[in-house]
């Protein structure tokens, strides 16, 4: 089964809200080896103008990765997830993501396309905050790889 490319502009349902942590915040920090103080410590942050601790820009895939995977695992798209690969990842900023925002996204599928035999799906995932701020928007592009030896 190839993909749908009737869902060109299928958009999906809004998440349920994330609550961002500190630890939270910390922990991804300290996991991809970024100690920049806006991310560890308040104080530093703060110095900085904002409220709490800010997330460090790739923070957000917490949050857009699980919305989608609602787009990925839509079984109108015809993706085989076995074969997935991640391809391509871009944010763009409104603003930082801050300690105690709330974080829901909405993700639409943007293109569909076929190449060398693989099926390529784009999907823009925009994160707002709890008051409809829009915080980040993220593009990301998966690749189902077609079986060995098939080209389109």
């Amino acid at each position: 089964m190839s993909i749908n490319l009737a869902l060109i502009g299928k958009v999906y349902p809004i998440t349920s809200p994330y609550e961002v942590g500190r630890e939270k915040i910390r922990e991804f920090a300290t996991a991809i080896g970024d100690f920049n103080p806006a991310f560890h410590d308040v104080a530093a942050a703060q110095a900085l103008g904002y409220r709490d601790l800010i997330a460090p820009p790739t923070f957000a895939i917490l949050v857009t990765f699980r919305a989608a995977s609602i787009a990925m695992f839509d079984p109108e798209l015809g993706v085989d997830y076995s074969r997935v690969v991640h391809g391509e990842q871009r944010f763009t900023y409104a603003r930082p993501i801050i300690v105690g925002d709330r974080l829901a996204v909405v993700t639409t599928i943007e293109n569909l396309r076929v190449a060398a035999g693989n099926d390529m799906v784009t999907t823009r995932a925009e994160v707002f905050a709890h008051d409809g701020e829009l915080v980040v928007t993220a593009w990301s592009v998966t690749v189902a790889r077609g079986p060995a030896g098939e080209q389109s």
